[in-house]
């Protein structure tokens, strides 16, 4: 690592306990998601409201890449975009911009993962959006809105609405722009983008096979919940964030620090 994340101070004797666990959790999903190539150098971003009633939010630091990324150099804001802890590093105005009317709409909103995806845009173009092509669409398309694009996210004038087109749902669908996803810990928001990004990369190789696609049909589509609970026993992302973590240490350990 180079100087500028070597040389960040360690806070976990100046937070909570438990802003320090949510901190550790959310510098993971950063380095997941380097991981997994979602990221777009340093231009998207993932915020996680810390518990409390003071509604502040940690978000990463601008500039450093996704996999550098660790607990400590996690920038705690206010509503607002404005540094509530002392960092050396400031944020994206234009990420926050998005996540911050999402956490202020939606109380189950604790985190909020936003990604440049290559697959993700390619079908954000598409008129017809996300197909029900194959069992990872199934899961979105039961929680899956859509907005139009309305330039780099600047203007204020846009959160409205923002927060009316997302409504109750998880996954958010950004035309032109990206994927966005909406859980009430960062297991659910990271397994919530896996099934959309996966779902997304499967519509664009069976675009690319040239043939006629088979959709899959209403009365699966109505009860997909349910059969999704039954499989994961209603565990969903306490199933798989453990082993992640687990994966993250053998090939990127570090995000602790």
């Amino acid at each position: 690592m180079n100087a500028t994340t070597t040389n960040i101070r360690n806070v976990k004797s100046q937070v909570s306990a438990l802003e320090w666990e949510a901190r550790m959790n959310l510098a993971a999903a950063y380095r997941l998601v380097a991981m997994y190539g979602w990221d777009d150098l340093v231009f998207t971003h993932i915020s996680m409201r810390l518990p409390g009633p003071e509604h502040h939010f940690l978000i990463n630091p601008y500039g450093l890449m996704f996999e550098e990324i660790t607990a400590s150099s996690l920038v705690k804001v206010d509503v607002d975009g404005n540094k509530v802890m002392e960092s050396p590093y400031e944020i994206n105005p234009a990420g926050f911009t998005i996540h911050s009317c999402v956490h202020a709409a939606r109380e189950d909103a604790k985190c909020v993962l936003h990604v440049h995806s290559i697959n993700g845009i390619a079908v954000s173009t598409q008129k017809n959006g996300l197909l029900p092509i194959s069992q990872q669409s199934t899961f979105v398309l039961s929680s899956l809105a859509y907005h139009d694009y309305e330039g780099v996210a600047l203007r204020q004038d846009e959160k409205p609405r923002l927060v009316r087109d997302l409504g109750d749902k998880n996954f958010f669908m950004l035309r032109n722009h990206g994927l966005l996803t909406v859980g009430v810990t960062i297991a659910d928001a990271f397994l919530y983008m896996y099934l959309f990004e996966a779902a997304c990369m499967i519509q664009v190789r069976a675009q690319a096979g040239g043939g006629d696609l088979i959709p899959i049909t209403k009365p699966i589509l109505d009860g997909v919940q349910a059969a999704a609970q039954q499989v994961t026993r209603g565990l969903g992302s306490q199933l798989i964030w453990p082993g992640l973590l687990r994966k993250l240490d053998r090939v990127n350990p570090g995000f602790r620090a």
